[in-house]
């Protein structure tokens, strides 16, 4: 299905939680001098209007960025790319995670981007214009299997679906599963909604069940955006995590606590 835009979405509350994981990831991964492979297999539009209409029509991003921007200062690798983001494309701008990865990546790294909607593509591959990124309108999961293990080996993937079919979530812990064994030593990273219906549940089971390398969940939780909306929380499951994103998690369950207060 190709209903999905995120625009509507952008900057809420789970983005804050993914994007902020992810930023530590890679500002960990480019601590050390040798280049890296970051594939990303849902990429979306990569730079968001927040006073556009579908942002205004949901108000997720109030919620969200709105209300915890100032628990991301400068020093913090994800404030670092939305203050980068919003002095060159203004304050209502808002990074995707492929804008946060250019941000933090140095010139020897790697990018690949997959996006299937065909505007979202088109948008994507004007955000990332000069960037080197190699942006393709491809389904994530057919390259994500086709390019691993990358060139460099070293690296970051993030899978990040809309879920809106029902069979994405055993279809997403398969590929996991698959990617894992062919690239042992990748960080994955998987974002998943956390829903009343529990259907999430299934997949980090399957995920356990597979007995991956250094994994690490994280969880939050906060009020639905609004009435009737069936989002709780969100979640991260990361294989090979690295060193020190536990800290960050515990940070972010302080960060995140606020919002029940």
């Amino acid at each position: 299905m190709l209903s999905y835009q995120h625009s509507y979405h952008a900057g809420n509350l789970a983005d804050v939680h993914k994007h902020a994981i992810l930023a530590v990831m890679l500002d960990y991964l480019t601590r050390k001098d040798k280049p890296l492979t970051y594939i990303e297999t849902h990429s979306g539009r990569g730079l968001y209007r927040l006073d556009s209409d579908e942002a205004q029509k949901t108000g997720e991003a109030r919620q969200g960025i709105g209300r915890l921007a100032d628990a991301f200062a400068t020093d913090h690798p994800y404030g670092r790319a939305l203050s980068r983001v919003r002095a060159a494309h203004g304050a209502d701008a808002y990074p995707g995670s492929p804008i946060i990865a250019a941000q933090i990546l140095r010139p020897g790294d790697r990018m690949h981007l997959a996006e299937l909607h065909p505007r979202e593509h088109a948008a994507l591959a004007e955000a990332m214009a000069g960037s080197g990124a190699d942006v393709r309108r491809q389904d994530g999961a057919e390259m994500a299997l086709a390019i691993t293990p990358p060139t460099p080996r070293r690296g970051l993937l993030l899978i990040d679906p809309s879920y809106e079919v029902k069979t994405e979530y055993a279809a997403t812990a398969r590929l996991i599963g698959d990617v894992a064994r062919k690239w042992n030593v990748g960080v994955i990273a998987l974002w998943y909604p956390i829903l009343g219906s529990g259907a999430h549940r299934a997949m980090l089971e399957s995920l356990e069940r597979q007995d991956l390398p250094r994994t690490l969940r994280h969880e939050v939780r906060f009020p639905p955006a609004r009435e009737g909306h069936g989002m709780t929380g969100s979640g991260m499951f990361v294989v090979n995590a690295p060193f020190g994103l536990q800290a960050e998690c515990a940070r972010l369950d302080t960060v995140f606590g606020r919002l029940s207060r």
